[in-house]
């Protein structure tokens, strides 16, 4: 994977209706070709996700999802999150207790979520903690790291720009 593909996303300005777009493509090629079934709850879950480039809660998302269209059972909402994560399309920040969408959906990474404690976007970068002082740590005490969540709180580029203006 190149160092590009391992920048911080979600606080850079880009197209962000191509961006929604390429990763909806990306997600129905990708069920398709595992035989996985991205029903319309589970694909229109991910376009929310999407398009807020930000952690919401199941309830906000369900409050969309039944401005949608769709149900408004909090399991609706519930089991279209579990897939999405189970499948590596969504993380859960758990800061926040909600969900962003992955910027490396599909990828074997170790995600590092960068979370404005201002108006809660999160940027995802890619983290190596099997080689920094936790790898140190576990690797001392004989343990073998198979998950870390690493969630940092601070303020975005656009909250420090407001501040300072």
């Amino acid at each position: 994977m190149s160092a590009e593909n391992h920048k911080a996303i979600g606080f850079a300005e880009h197209d962000h209706r191509a961006c929604v777009a390429q990763a909806l493509r990306a997600a129905q090629n990708r069920c398709v070709a595992e035989g996985l079934r991205l029903t319309p709850v589970r694909r229109k879950v991910l376009e929310l996700l999407l398009r807020e480039h930000r952690a919401l809660g199941a309830y906000a998302i369900l409050d969309l999802l039944r401005d949608a269209g769709f149900g408004s059972q909090p399991p609706v909402a519930y089991r279209a999150l579990d897939f999405l994560a189970e499948n590596g399309f969504v993380h859960k920040i758990e800061r926040l207790n909600a969900f962003v969408a992955c910027a490396h959906p599909g990828e074997s990474h170790s995600p590092a979520f960068m979370i404005c404690r201002k108006c809660d976007a999160v940027a995802e970068a890619q983290s190596t903690p099997a080689k920094g002082a936790l790898g140190d740590a576990a690797r001392a005490a004989g343990f073998q790291i198979e998950k870390t969540v690493v969630e940092a709180e601070g303020i975005c580029p656009s909250c420090v720009d407001k501040v300072d203006a």
